[in-house]
Protein backbone atom coordinates (compact mmCIF):
# COMPACT_ATOMS: atom_id res chain seq x y z
CA UNK A 1 0.00 0.00 0.00
CA UNK A 2 2.84 2.17 0.85
CA UNK A 3 4.95 1.77 -2.44
CA UNK A 4 1.66 1.94 -4.59
CA UNK A 5 1.23 6.24 -2.64
CA UNK A 6 4.53 6.35 -3.47
CA UNK A 7 4.89 5.71 -7.11
CA UNK A 8 1.12 7.74 -6.92
CA UNK A 9 3.27 11.10 -5.52
CA UNK A 10 6.20 10.66 -7.60
CA UNK A 11 3.89 10.18 -10.83
CA UNK A 12 1.87 13.36 -9.67
CA UNK A 13 5.43 15.58 -8.59
CA UNK A 14 6.52 16.37 -12.57
CA UNK A 15 10.31 17.40 -10.88
CA UNK A 16 10.84 14.05 -9.59
CA UNK A 17 9.84 12.26 -13.13
CA UNK A 18 12.44 14.48 -14.61
CA UNK A 19 15.34 12.97 -11.82
CA UNK A 20 14.57 9.78 -12.82
CA UNK A 21 14.74 10.20 -16.37
CA UNK A 22 18.08 11.83 -16.31
CA UNK A 23 19.53 9.03 -14.17
CA UNK A 24 18.37 6.19 -16.30
CA UNK A 25 19.75 8.14 -19.16
CA UNK A 26 23.40 8.32 -17.55
CA UNK A 27 23.40 5.20 -16.74
CA UNK A 28 22.51 4.06 -20.44
CA UNK A 29 25.26 6.41 -21.81
CA UNK A 30 27.97 4.85 -19.48
CA UNK A 31 26.95 1.71 -20.59
CA UNK A 32 27.60 2.18 -24.14
CA UNK A 33 30.83 4.35 -24.33
CA UNK A 34 33.72 2.53 -24.46
CA UNK A 35 36.31 2.14 -20.92
CA UNK A 36 39.11 4.70 -20.63
CA UNK A 37 42.26 3.21 -22.09
CA UNK A 38 44.99 3.25 -19.32
CA UNK A 39 47.89 5.56 -19.78
CA UNK A 40 50.14 4.46 -22.47
CA UNK A 41 52.97 2.85 -21.66
CA UNK A 42 56.13 3.16 -23.28
CA UNK A 43 57.56 1.60 -26.27
CA UNK A 44 59.41 -1.34 -25.75
CA UNK A 45 62.77 -0.07 -27.47
CA UNK A 46 64.48 -3.37 -26.55
CA UNK A 47 61.65 -5.28 -28.39
CA UNK A 48 62.32 -3.59 -31.39
CA UNK A 49 65.90 -4.29 -31.41
CA UNK A 50 65.35 -7.85 -30.62
CA UNK A 51 63.15 -8.28 -33.51
CA UNK A 52 64.97 -5.85 -36.24
CA UNK A 53 68.31 -7.64 -36.48
CA UNK A 54 70.95 -8.49 -35.11
CA UNK A 55 71.65 -5.98 -32.21
CA UNK A 56 73.02 -7.93 -29.24
CA UNK A 57 76.13 -6.27 -28.31
CA UNK A 58 74.22 -2.93 -28.28
CA UNK A 59 71.03 -4.67 -26.41
CA UNK A 60 73.82 -5.89 -23.95
CA UNK A 61 75.28 -2.32 -23.78
CA UNK A 62 72.02 -0.60 -22.80
CA UNK A 63 71.29 -2.87 -20.21
CA UNK A 64 74.42 -3.21 -18.42
CA UNK A 65 74.75 0.65 -18.41
CA UNK A 66 71.16 0.88 -17.33
CA UNK A 67 70.49 3.76 -20.17
CA UNK A 68 67.04 1.53 -21.23
CA UNK A 69 65.61 3.10 -18.19
CA UNK A 70 66.28 6.34 -18.69
CA UNK A 71 64.86 6.06 -22.38
CA UNK A 72 62.35 4.48 -21.08
CA UNK A 73 61.05 6.77 -18.34
CA UNK A 74 61.76 9.58 -20.90
CA UNK A 75 59.23 7.93 -23.31
CA UNK A 76 56.79 7.62 -20.96
CA UNK A 77 56.48 11.54 -19.70
CA UNK A 78 57.53 12.91 -22.99
CA UNK A 79 54.96 15.21 -24.23
CA UNK A 80 56.69 16.67 -27.54
CA UNK A 81 59.91 16.10 -29.22
CA UNK A 82 61.23 12.34 -28.60
CA UNK A 83 64.31 10.49 -29.04
CA UNK A 84 66.35 8.88 -32.00
CA UNK A 85 68.69 6.29 -31.80
CA UNK A 86 71.57 4.84 -33.51
CA UNK A 87 71.59 1.36 -33.67
CA UNK A 88 74.84 -0.62 -34.22
CA UNK A 89 74.97 -4.47 -35.30
CA UNK A 90 77.01 -6.91 -34.00
CA UNK A 91 78.79 -7.00 -37.49
CA UNK A 92 79.58 -3.28 -36.49
CA UNK A 93 81.13 -4.21 -32.91
CA UNK A 94 83.17 -6.81 -34.64
CA UNK A 95 85.10 -4.42 -36.93
CA UNK A 96 86.15 -2.74 -33.45
CA UNK A 97 90.11 -3.67 -32.63
CA UNK A 98 89.71 -7.13 -30.37
CA UNK A 99 89.36 -6.51 -26.63
CA UNK A 100 88.10 -2.64 -27.45
CA UNK A 101 84.61 -2.64 -25.23
CA UNK A 102 86.48 -4.77 -22.30
CA UNK A 103 89.18 -1.99 -22.05
CA UNK A 104 86.45 0.39 -21.37
CA UNK A 105 85.37 1.51 -18.00
CA UNK A 106 81.67 1.66 -16.98
CA UNK A 107 81.68 5.44 -17.72
CA UNK A 108 83.03 5.11 -21.15
CA UNK A 109 80.53 2.54 -21.40
CA UNK A 110 77.56 4.47 -20.81
CA UNK A 111 79.49 7.41 -23.06
CA UNK A 112 79.45 5.49 -26.22
CA UNK A 113 75.65 4.13 -25.52
CA UNK A 114 74.69 7.74 -24.95
CA UNK A 115 76.38 8.76 -28.13
CA UNK A 116 74.23 6.56 -30.13
CA UNK A 117 71.11 8.64 -28.91
CA UNK A 118 69.99 12.03 -29.83
CA UNK A 119 67.43 13.65 -27.39
CA UNK A 120 65.08 14.63 -30.53
CA UNK A 121 62.98 13.11 -32.46
CA UNK A 122 64.18 13.39 -36.12
CA UNK A 123 62.02 11.99 -39.11
CA UNK A 124 64.16 10.30 -41.81
CA UNK A 125 63.11 13.28 -44.07
CA UNK A 126 64.18 15.72 -41.46
CA UNK A 127 68.07 15.46 -41.66
CA UNK A 128 68.82 17.93 -43.39
CA UNK A 129 67.41 20.33 -41.08
CA UNK A 130 69.86 19.65 -38.45
CA UNK A 131 72.39 22.24 -37.68
CA UNK A 132 75.60 20.38 -37.05
CA UNK A 133 77.93 19.71 -34.32
CA UNK A 134 74.37 17.69 -33.32
CA UNK A 135 73.76 17.31 -29.76
CA UNK A 136 73.71 13.55 -28.30
CA UNK A 137 73.21 12.35 -25.01
CA UNK A 138 76.90 11.89 -24.35
CA UNK A 139 76.85 15.83 -23.49
CA UNK A 140 78.17 19.03 -25.29
CA UNK A 141 82.04 18.40 -24.42
CA UNK A 142 83.89 20.59 -27.42
CA UNK A 143 85.41 18.58 -30.03
CA UNK A 144 84.75 15.34 -28.80
CA UNK A 145 81.38 13.79 -28.22
CA UNK A 146 79.80 15.68 -31.49
CA UNK A 147 78.27 14.04 -34.22
CA UNK A 148 78.27 15.39 -37.88
CA UNK A 149 75.08 14.64 -39.63
CA UNK A 150 74.92 15.54 -43.85
CA UNK A 151 72.12 14.32 -45.60
CA UNK A 152 72.41 14.63 -49.25
CA UNK A 153 70.32 12.85 -52.61
CA UNK A 154 68.29 10.84 -49.64
CA UNK A 155 71.61 9.55 -47.92
CA UNK A 156 72.32 10.03 -44.36
CA UNK A 157 76.11 10.52 -43.11
CA UNK A 158 77.45 10.83 -39.91
CA UNK A 159 81.05 11.50 -38.63
CA UNK A 160 82.06 11.42 -35.54
CA UNK A 161 85.75 13.05 -36.33
CA UNK A 162 87.11 9.26 -35.85
CA UNK A 163 84.81 7.32 -37.90
CA UNK A 164 82.48 7.73 -40.87
CA UNK A 165 79.21 5.65 -41.38
CA UNK A 166 75.76 5.73 -43.14
CA UNK A 167 72.28 5.36 -41.82
CA UNK A 168 71.21 2.10 -44.03
CA UNK A 169 67.81 1.33 -43.00
CA UNK A 170 64.84 2.52 -40.31
CA UNK A 171 64.15 0.01 -38.08
CA UNK A 172 61.50 1.48 -36.53
CA UNK A 173 59.77 5.54 -35.73
CA UNK A 174 56.55 6.75 -34.75
CA UNK A 175 55.90 10.45 -33.96
CA UNK A 176 58.21 10.04 -30.90
CA UNK A 177 60.79 7.74 -31.58
CA UNK A 178 63.03 6.71 -34.17
CA UNK A 179 65.67 3.94 -34.41
CA UNK A 180 68.31 3.82 -37.37
CA UNK A 181 70.41 1.29 -38.48
CA UNK A 182 74.06 2.35 -38.88
CA UNK A 183 77.18 0.37 -40.70
CA UNK A 184 79.48 1.24 -37.54
CA UNK A 185 80.05 1.81 -34.22
CA UNK A 186 80.22 6.10 -33.20
CA UNK A 187 83.59 6.29 -31.27
CA UNK A 188 83.90 9.65 -29.78
CA UNK A 189 87.06 11.46 -30.16
CA UNK A 190 87.74 11.47 -26.50
CA UNK A 191 88.42 7.67 -26.50
CA UNK A 192 91.54 8.53 -28.17
CA UNK A 193 94.46 10.24 -27.00
CA UNK A 194 95.36 13.63 -28.64
CA UNK A 195 97.97 12.81 -31.02
CA UNK A 196 101.03 14.67 -30.93
CA UNK A 197 103.06 15.28 -34.40
CA UNK A 198 106.88 14.05 -33.89
CA UNK A 199 108.98 17.29 -33.84
CA UNK A 200 110.94 17.15 -36.58
CA UNK A 201 114.89 16.21 -35.74
CA UNK A 202 116.87 18.89 -36.16
CA UNK A 203 119.36 19.31 -39.01
CA UNK A 204 122.74 18.93 -38.75
CA UNK A 205 124.77 22.03 -40.02
CA UNK A 206 127.61 20.57 -42.48
CA UNK A 207 130.64 22.02 -40.60
CA UNK A 208 132.87 24.39 -43.00
CA UNK A 209 135.07 22.41 -45.38
CA UNK A 210 139.00 22.62 -43.85
CA UNK A 211 141.45 22.38 -46.52
CA UNK A 212 144.41 20.36 -45.75
CA UNK A 213 148.10 21.71 -45.95
CA UNK A 214 149.53 19.63 -48.93
CA UNK A 215 153.38 18.82 -48.25
CA UNK A 216 154.97 20.61 -51.05
CA UNK A 217 156.43 18.39 -53.78
CA UNK A 218 159.76 17.51 -54.01
CA UNK A 219 161.47 19.10 -56.98
CA UNK A 220 162.38 16.63 -59.91
CA UNK A 221 165.69 15.74 -59.79
CA UNK A 222 167.55 16.47 -63.26
CA UNK A 223 169.53 13.87 -64.91
CA UNK A 224 173.24 14.76 -64.60
CA UNK A 225 174.75 15.45 -67.21
CA UNK A 226 178.36 13.78 -67.99
CA UNK A 227 179.90 17.65 -67.69
CA UNK A 228 178.27 18.58 -64.41
CA UNK A 229 179.20 18.14 -60.84
CA UNK A 230 177.51 15.82 -57.90
CA UNK A 231 175.87 18.27 -55.38
CA UNK A 232 177.86 19.35 -52.48
CA UNK A 233 175.61 17.68 -50.23
CA UNK A 234 176.76 14.15 -51.86
CA UNK A 235 178.60 12.07 -49.59
CA UNK A 236 181.58 10.83 -51.69
CA UNK A 237 183.26 7.88 -49.76
CA UNK A 238 187.54 8.38 -49.42
CA UNK A 239 190.01 6.48 -51.33
CA UNK A 240 192.49 5.13 -49.32
CA UNK A 241 195.95 5.19 -51.26
CA UNK A 242 198.04 2.37 -51.37
CA UNK A 243 201.25 4.30 -50.01
CA UNK A 244 199.43 5.24 -46.96
CA UNK A 245 198.30 2.00 -46.09
CA UNK A 246 202.07 0.55 -46.29
CA UNK A 247 203.02 3.38 -44.43
CA UNK A 248 200.71 2.75 -41.51
CA UNK A 249 201.50 -1.15 -42.07
CA UNK A 250 205.59 0.18 -41.64
CA UNK A 251 204.65 1.58 -38.44
CA UNK A 252 203.20 -0.43 -36.54
CA UNK A 253 206.26 -3.28 -37.17
CA UNK A 254 208.89 -0.83 -35.91
CA UNK A 255 206.60 -0.67 -32.89
CA UNK A 256 206.00 -3.96 -32.04
CA UNK A 257 209.92 -4.58 -32.63
CA UNK A 258 211.09 -1.59 -30.32
CA UNK A 259 209.06 -3.38 -28.20
CA UNK A 260 210.26 -6.89 -28.46
CA UNK A 261 213.89 -5.16 -27.98
CA UNK A 262 212.98 -3.44 -24.70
Amino acid sequence: MNIINMKQSLLSNPLALILISSLMCSTTLAALSPPVPPPTSAVDILGILTRGGSFNTFIRLMKTTQLINQLTSQLITIKSGGLTIFAPEDAAFSQLKPGFLNMLSNAQKLELVQFHVLPDFVSSSNFDTLTNPVRTLAGAKQGKVELNVISYGGSVNISTGEVNTTINGIIYTDNHLAIYKVDKVLLPSDFFPTKIAAAPAPMLVPAPAVEVAKAPKPDKEKPLDDNSEPSSTQVVPSKTSASTKSREVSAVFMVMLIILIA
